[in-house]
């Protein structure tokens, strides 16, 4: 096969890495929370009923900011029932998943889970903008951030939380332009809730940061009408607009499915067309970044019928994926993606952090285990911090249905504080190794730390309660660093971390 290439330079950069680049998600689904970060008498939980096994994962997996507590469940959520002493917290139908929540995990826990993972893992709070509106956000802002002194700041104190919890970072409502959505608005309607609710909450504090909502998807009929309608109103007020984007394989298409993140790139590239050509209209010199607050590979299909079968239970097994090593390079090729835009893309959360379409698992009562999509998001956020390298390939290509052409090879390139780099590479082909070579112009890099790869001979391996460890990355063999040139051979199939120094 011919050789992919590609030069390095100090010269030519995208941007530095945001660390919330590597944020995850916590609904209220299935068991995300419940038996998942929550498990009051598992072997392993704390006093507060977290899971210590999964508490040490979450850390390994290197997870910094943390969205919660939707997703579609904070479109009928009531943070006034989340609060407070746990039992005396009412249980209520959550709409969005057919199910009974019982609050019995709330805001308190959250922030509490937060400060167990460390000082790394940053709050943020998604609002109700579907059912509720202004007044009930700045309530929950002024329970949650400020000091003492009011009722609502002494009702947190008297709840056994002196301290504010400091949120800083707030989404307005989550996928509102979805008709699945209890609540769901026009462009029009939606804009202009934001953009009050937004008015207000810097009115308590100028310093928040806020998230817009964008479309939930570029499939969706009014994707950038929507973007263009919604930032008009709020563009003064907000610092981000969301993205959502989940990739699964339709009949059996697996290459245009490994070719996903062809169509994020896309996505992330449209819609910041869209905010400039806004802000051009509006004069103004400001920019609006990116929060592409939910991605991941998810087998939707299979997931409305899983749902509309629930009568009301209460934290069911549901949409627990078991993930391959075919969904861990995909996924692995989204984490590409996005650094390839950190100059825009400076929020994203993968959906979501437990059971739930999750890079872990746990059986109630039982282990905690790392799914195939473990690996490449803890080592990128390991190793992908610093200043993102302009990487132009020159690859050889394959067809695909959904894409057309697409380069065999996805690169990206970081260069740590220290002056290390690290490559990260997929191999998109099914059937054949990629040989690979990187100029490294004026970097100053002379050896081979590692070169980690995730593959398998059997391309649908995946780490189940029955066999935990059944796939994990291993060491490649004869990557070389000479005369500043990197030579690698990527194995069919894989996602490669090549760290140089």
């Amino acid at each position: 096969m011919r050789t992919a290439r590609f030069t390095l330079d100090p010269a030519f950069t995208v941007g530095e890495v945001n660390p919330r680049l590597f944020g995850s998600f916590v609904e209220h689904l299935g068991r995300c929370v419940y038996t998942g970060v929550f498990e009051p008498g598992h072997p392993t939980a704390d006093p507060e009923g977290i899971r210590g096994d999964v508490l040490d994962l979450v850390r390994e997996l290197g997870v910094t900011t943390i969205r919660y507590p939707g997703g579609n469940f904070v479109s009928g959520y009531r943070w006034e029932d989340s609060v407070g002493p746990a039992e005396n917290r009412p249980r209520r139908l959550d709409l969005a998943w057919r199910t009974t929540e019982s609050n019995r995990f709330g805001l308190s826990e959250y922030i509490a889970f937060l400060r167990k993972i460390g000082p790394q893992a940053e709050p943020m709070m998604a609002v109700n903008l579907g059912t509720r509106g202004v007044a009930e956000a700045i309530q929950l802002q002024e329970y949650a951030n400020h000091p003492s002194g009011t009722a609502l700041s002494d009702l947190r104190a008297e709840h056994g939380d002196k301290d504010p919890f400091g949120i800083r970072l707030w989404c307005l409502g989550n996928e509102l332009d979805g008709p699945w959505q209890t609540g769901h608005k026009t462009a029009e309607e939606y804009g202009r809730v934001a953009a009050e609710t937004a008015r207000a909450m810097r009115q308590i504090d100028p310093g928040v940061e806020l998230v817009a909502c964008g479309s939930s998807g570029q499939s969706m009929e009014t994707f950038a009408a929507w973007e263009a309608t919604v930032l008009k109103e709020t563009y003064d007020f907000v610092d981000h607009i969301s993205l959502h984007a989940y990739y699964e394989p339709h009949d059996g298409d697996v290459d245009s499915f490994l070719a996903s993140a062809v169509d994020m790139e896309s996505f992330i590239e449209n819609v910041v067309a869209t905010c400039d050509h806004v802000g051009a209209l509006l004069k103004s010199k400001k920019k609006i970044n990116l929060s592409f607050d939910e991605w991941n590979v998810w087998y939707m299909s299979r997931a409305d019928a899983q749902v509309s079968a629930l009568d009301w239970p209460e934290a069911p097994r549901l949409l627990e994926d078991s993930y391959s090593v075919t969904d861990a390079v995909v996924l692995g090729s989204l984490l590409i993606a996005l650094l390839r835009h950190a100059d825009r893309v400076t929020v994203a959360c993968l959906a979501q952090l437990v059971n739930v379409i999750a890079p872990i698992m746990t059986e109630p009562g039982g282990p905690a285990w790392r799914q195939t999509t473990f690996f490449p998001f803890a080592q990128a956020s390991r190793y992908g911090r610093g200043e993102v390298l302009d990487v132009r390939v020159d690859s050889p290509t394959y067809r695909t249905e959904k894409y057309g052409e697409t380069d065999l090879l996805h690169a990206t390139a970081v260069r740590g504080q220290d002056g290390t780099v690290t490559v990260f590479a997929v191999n998109r082909c099914r059937t054949g190794a990629l040989p690979l070579e990187v100029a490294l112009g004026g970097l100053g890099l002379t050896s081979v730390v590692e070169h980690s790869v995730l593959a398998d001979a059997d391309p649908g391996a995946r780490n189940t309660l029955a066999e935990p460890g059944r796939v994990v990355p291993h060491p490649a063999e004869g990557t070389v660093l000479e005369d500043g040139r990197l030579s690698a051979v990527l194995e069919p199939l894989s996602w490669n971390v090549i760290r140089l120094a």
